[in-house]
């Protein structure tokens, strides 16, 4: 077993922290937090083998939209790339240096699980995992502070679960908060609490993400009552068929917080900059989607919660007292 850091024993014994791609922060100091957002996405290997296919403006692009999210009012931000989403860990850390957001990196996996990590028990990738935790990541001395793992439409697939059982056992090890990508018409969130469950994950420490892709209340009630965080973190949404717009997912946050679970409810967008996908026709059309990019929140639907009655006080939870909570484990 690896032994605690001293990083961690700071963390969770002393004052709490998290690390960020510039090195550890008090969690007091994340401020307005957005749980679940990417600078830039594409696929295991491509930086390193066909560095043409990634936008050469991407950075120049990611540094701008966060610099003026940082105007009004954003303070950090957890970047849940992975590797198979060709997270480029030196790329987020100047991000962060030009832009003054604090972002906080993950390890883990999305939905190209590498095929050689489906013939391995969980113990074995959950220490590759830990490493990306308390070592650094790709030899660079930054370290992950979440664990990221993603299940999508028709439920969680074998090699899926491996990853959610590495890491449930690198929460186990680190503590780490644990992350999760779902589909929420097919309630794949509770797939994977289930899962969760039977490795002994606390399920506070665990953020349902991607949960207000369909109106089902009931699916959110669910994941509620397993004591998770929900998040609803797919900002403007509208994109894939069937899913509601953005209005509607905001009628549904209003539902939540009057029945009561604002302590448990975090917003965030899932957003990248247009430059991170290949090509004008796609850029495009991703800023057509959402030109406000990662102030969507901020000057649409907070505005609207508040018009509908929610308070300030409950906005505060949502997206500066909860994240710091999530953060902190608790």
């Amino acid at each position: 077993m690896i032994p605690l850091h001293n990083n961690e024993y700071r963390r969770y014994m002393l004052v709490p922290q998290i690390e960020t791609v510039l090195g550890p922060i008090s969690t007091d100091d994340l401020g307005f937090t957005l749980c679940h957002e990417h600078v830039g996405t594409n696929a295991a290997g491509i930086r390193q083998i066909y560095p043409e296919f990634i936008d050469p403006g991407l950075e120049d692009q990611s540094v701008e939209a966060l610099t003026q999210a940082r105007q009004e009012g954003l303070k950090s931000i957890i970047d849940l790339t992975t590797i198979d989403l060709g997270r480029d860990i030196q790329l987020i850390k100047r991000v962060s240096e030009r832009s003054g957001v604090q972002i906080v990196a993950a390890t883990g996996n999305h939905l190209a699980v590498p095929r050689p990590f489906g013939d391995v028990a969980p113990k074995v990738i959950s220490e590759l995992y830990i490493r990306e935790i308390r070592v650094g990541i790709e030899g660079t001395g930054i370290k992950a502070g979440i664990i990221k793992v993603a299940s999508d439409a028709g439920g969680v697939t074998p090699p899926q679960e491996v990853i959610l059982r590495a890491a449930a056992l690198t929460h186990l090890e680190t503590q780490s908060p644990i992350s999760t990508h779902t589909w929420s018409p097919d309630k794949v969130g509770l797939q994977q609490i289930a899962i969760l469950k039977e490795e002994g994950v606390d399920l506070t420490k665990v953020y349902i993400g991607h949960s207000n892709d369909d109106t089902d209340i009931s699916y959110l009630h669910e994941l509620l009552d397993n004591g998770v965080w929900v998040g609803l973190d797919r900002y403007p949404g509208g994109i894939r068929p069937g899913t509601p717009d953005w209005e509607k997912r905001t009628d549904i946050v209003k539902q939540l917080i009057d029945e009561g679970f604002v302590q448990r409810l975090i917003l965030s967008h899932d957003y990248s900059v247009p430059k991170a996908r290949h090509g004008a026709k796609m850029q495009e059309e991703r800023f057509r989607a959402n030109p406000d990019g990662y102030n969507f929140i901020t000057r649409k639907v907070l505005p609207r919660l508040l018009e509908l009655g929610v308070t300030q006080d409950d906005i505060d939870k949502m997206m500066i007292h909860n994240p710091k909570q999530f953060l902190e484990g608790r």
